[in-house]
């Protein structure tokens, strides 16, 4: 029996110090005290943060590592969807494997071990993406649940052909349907591409993860779509099993007149997920005074009870040269930029990286810090959890089913010296 036990952790700032048992890769007992066994062995955290696994829900590594190949000069939306396209077209399997197992590796280091991928799917870069990625589920194994959803970025009815290969790459393995609406030549078509996604996963019996509303405007009718998704969403009967990445046009609205619209979003059961380092990053180009940042508006959906996640989106590619897999520091990025500053604020940030993407995700009845949940747990080197946002603390302990996968620390000598 693989047993492991973990004394003085600490996963609830309004209570005392736990004791958390692992056995055969689930959580066996969480107590104050529990008693030692000699075949059993133990990690004293001293009094350090214990979390579920960091949940990266949405993340393109198929693309990471693109921008420095081609840069997006402009740093607008149009040249990153352009100048990915024209390095699609270049792609071999080998490439796409080699750059993305880098981006899994260093969110795996950085302790999120569950993920949801979109590799593109489309006439350009054809399944290479999918294929790629089904190759490194197998070989992380163990270490990383990759769910992979097949990501039509061209478009559906402006790309012909990608519909097949989206229906392709589920037959090869893809857990999930994706979606790219506003990225289609008028509202007439956007319509049609919701239609085909909705019904794709309603045939497969697949969640539908999208991205959509990608501006800081509300002009273009392509990308105001979430209150039609919703109204689809319930009529399909998919409440929870529907996630929006982007949304950032819902920060363009008055938060008072687009309270209906939020509550919608919460009984439809639809999953919001900002992605801040490209959100704010590619949006607010054309402004000259008080940059707009460009995000949906976390704190009113958050009040108006929306399922609210936030993920890195992608590692050092023309949406976003910058990452390096750490959802933490994503989440920082978010708390500065919402004035999510109080001692719960971020506790509901770093919620937002665990729980909440959890149940985006659809693995909430296995996940978290109870007994027979999933052994899948990070020790970080903060006291508090209200503290993890802005201290960006060390990983020192990734923990995968029951076993120790990444371990980080100072040297006893060091360590003495500086505590």
């Amino acid at each position: 029996m693989n047993s492991l036990l973990l004394r003085n952790a600490r996963i609830d700032d309004d209570k005392n110090l736990f004791d958390i048992l692992v056995k055969d890769g689930h959580i066996a007992d969480v107590a104050a005290q529990i008693p030692s066994d000699p075949s059993t062995k133990e990690l004293d955290v001293r009094g350090d943060v214990v979390i579920p696994t960091l949940v990266e829900s949405h993340l393109h590594p198929d693309k990471a590592f693109l921008e420095e190949r081609m840069p997006n000069i402009s740093g607008t939306l149009a040249e990153a969807i352009r100048n990915t396209g024209m390095l699609k077209a270049k792609y071999t399997l080998d490439d796409v494997i080699c750059r993305a197992d880098t981006a899994l590796r260093w969110c795996i280091k950085h302790g999120a071990t569950i993920m949801r991928a979109h590799p593109d799917v489309d006439p350009i870069a054809k399944l290479l993406g999918v294929q790629a990625l089904l190759e490194l589920k197998k070989k992380y194994a163990g270490y990383l649940d990759l769910q992979i959803a097949v990501f039509p970025q061209e478009g559906i009815i402006k790309a012909p052909g990608t519909l097949e290969l989206m229906e392709e790459g589920i037959r090869l393995g893809a857990d999930v349907v994706g979606a790219c609406p506003y990225n289609e030549k008028d509202i007439n078509d956007t319509k049609r591409h919701l239609e085909i996604v909705f019904k794709m996963a309603e045939k497969h019996g697949l969640p539908l993860d999208m991205h959509v509303d990608f501006t800081d405007d509300a002009s273009d009718p392509r990308y105001m779509t979430t209150d039609t998704i919703c109204d689809m969403t319930m009529a399909y009967g998919m409440q929870g099993k529907v996630a929006l990445g982007h949304v950032t046009t819902l920060g363009s609205l008055h938060v008072d007149e687009a309270a209906p619209l939020f509550q919608k979003i919460a009984k439809a059961g639809v999953t919001i997920m900002p992605l801040p380092a490209t959100d704010i990053y590619l949006n607010g180009r054309k402004d000259k005074l008080n940059v707009r940042r460009g995000m949906a508006p976390v704190q009113a959906l958050l009040q108006h009870g929306v399922n609210v996640v936030y993920a890195s989106n992608n590692i050092r590619n023309a949406f976003t040269p910058f990452g390096n897999g750490n959802l933490l520091t994503i989440g920082y990025l978010l708390a500065e930029s919402h004035h999510m500053g109080s001692a719960n604020q971020q506790r509901e940030v770093l919620k937002m990286a665990t729980y909440n993407a959890a149940k985006c995700l659809g693995v909430q009845d296995t996940y978290g810090i109870a007994r027979g949940k999933k052994a899948d747990l990070v020790v970080l080197g903060s006291k508090r959890l209200c503290d993890v946002i802005q201290d960006q603390p060390l990983v020192e302990y990734v923990i995968k089913s029951g076993n120790v996968i990444v371990e980080n620390h100072l040297q006893a000598k060091a360590a003495t010296v500086l505590q």
